[in-house]
């Protein structure tokens, strides 16, 4: 197995839960800025622990990264990667079909 298909494997098993998709889909909205952990908190109302577990998730599949700017932690998404994974998704569309997709 390539170390792509690897590293594209783990980031779909990171999408893999509702709320994950929500904080992703959150953060991409804000921008390279990034959202703070208690903006997150408060758009999706989940509970800080169970929030914070489902952004390591992302973070260890490299879709997220922090950054601190003094007692806040803003997050962003890693545009780069998420780039590659569509593009991996979307990389052999129609070659086997009739050409009507994408």
């Amino acid at each position: 197995m390539s170390s792509a298909l690897g590293r594209h494997a783990a980031e779909l098993g990171a999408l893999g839960h509702p709320v994950r998709l929500a904080v992703l889909r959150h953060v991409v909205k804000s921008g390279p800025e990034g959202a703070a952990v208690g903006e997150i908190q408060a758009k999706l109302d989940v509970p800080a622990s169970t929030l914070s577990h489902h952004i390591d998730r992302l973070s260890r599949a490299g879709l997220l990264d922090a950054r601190r700017d003094g007692t806040y932690i803003f997050y962003s998404a890693v545009f780069p990667a998420l780039r590659a994974l569509t593009d991996y998704l979307w990389e052999d569309c129609c070659k086997a079909g009739a050409g009507e997709c994408c």
